[in-house]
């Protein structure tokens, strides 16, 4: 199954929220593999970052707050990653990045205050409470927010859906900021992250699945920012075929998968570890990564919905550990 159906949690967590998560099940078909040999190598060198008192991003959008951004509302977990690489702690937030180990951890996270409302509908009004000078969202998912936040603050709209996505708009805030030297230290250090990565790829065939049951889904190069590293490190021959429901557990069986990355998705409590759920499917017990127990369940705040050079720097080293 591809990656679509819930593109902005890590794609979209409101598609996973209202079940659009299908089932690994249909008809196998041919697939091309994804090869990253052939790709050009991952560039370490960084240009200067220069402040600036408005950007253009790479999709186009114009952001200009008027002064450097002090107040900065977070509603989607790439801004909480960059501002922490920035050295700046967000006015609010929306999600649990900021507890995580690596960032700020639970008791310096929970002075943050929480926008109510989750991902899908933070509350306008609550926004805007914070007197923000900035409030970074998700396009396809807050987009909609725009008109309400117009006149009040800035709404800067973002879609990564690559890890060079994610350092322009990295190289992007820390101009908006003035944080010009952090932007460059981070982004310098996620490039020879990956580039160490890539000089030494595994020969084991990998994939990365996730969902909270046997409703699962497949992440893909292309449409996912953190399946978009994994041809750089090892065999990842899954590509989003632009369609719904085209992966079967039958032709994850036949690509004879190494080793599994799981992502659990929980919508409210927890109730257990997708690999757990999965345990009792024939199928999935066939698969050599099961066998072998090569099943690595991930830390999904950071795997799935961080997508900053922080969150992807953290992947690399959990996954070239892994594929080792």
């Amino acid at each position: 199954m591809s990656r679509s159906p819930i593109r902005s949690v890590r794609g979209r967590l409101a598609a996973a929220a209202l079940g659009f998560l299908l089932v690994g099940c249909g008809a196998a078909t041919e697939e091309a593999s994804t090869d990253s040999r052939a790709e050009k190598k991952t560039e370490v060198d960084v240009e200067p970052i220069k402040a600036a008192k408005q950007i253009t991003d790479a999709r186009g959008v114009e952001v200009s707050p008027g002064k450097t951004p002090q107040r900065i509302v977070c509603l989607v977990a790439l801004c909480d990653d960059m501002l922490i690489e920035l050295g700046i702690t967000p006015a609010a937030t929306n999600n649990e990045l900021l507890a995580q180990k690596g960032f700020l951890g639970k008791e310096k996270a929970a002075d943050v205050p929480v926008v109510p409302g989750g991902f899908i509908a933070p509350e306008v009004e609550a926004i805007l409470s914070h007197k923000p000078d900035l409030v970074i969202g998700l396009s396809d998912t807050h987009g909609k927010l725009a008109p309400a936040l117009k006149g009040a603050t800035t709404f800067w709209p973002v879609q990564p859906e690559k890890w060079q996505d994610s350092v322009g708009y990295l190289r992007d805030l820390a101009a908006l900021t003035g944080r010009t030297d952090e932007g460059e230290k981070a982004e310098r250090t996620f490039r020879t992250k990956l580039a160490d990565a890539e000089r030494n790829p595994s020969d084991r065939t990998a994939l990365i699945i996730f969902g909270s049951d046997e409703n699962f889904g497949v992440a893909t190069p292309g449409t996912d920012v953190t399946a978009g590293l994994f041809p750089k490190l090892a065999d990842y021959p899954w590509k989003s075929r632009g369609v719904e429901g085209t992966y079967s557990l039958e032709e994850i069986l036949a690509k004879d998968v190494d080793v599994l990355f799981v992502e659990t998705m929980s919508f409210g409590e927890s109730d257990g570890k997708l690999s757990e759920k999965l345990a009792g499917n024939p199928l999935w017990k066939k698969i050599p990564a099961v066998r072998d127990n090569e099943v690595h369940e991930v830390n999904s705040e950071v795997w799935a919905k961080g997508r900053g050079t922080r969150s992807l720097g953290i992947v690399l080293d959990e996954a070239t550990a892994a594929l080792r």
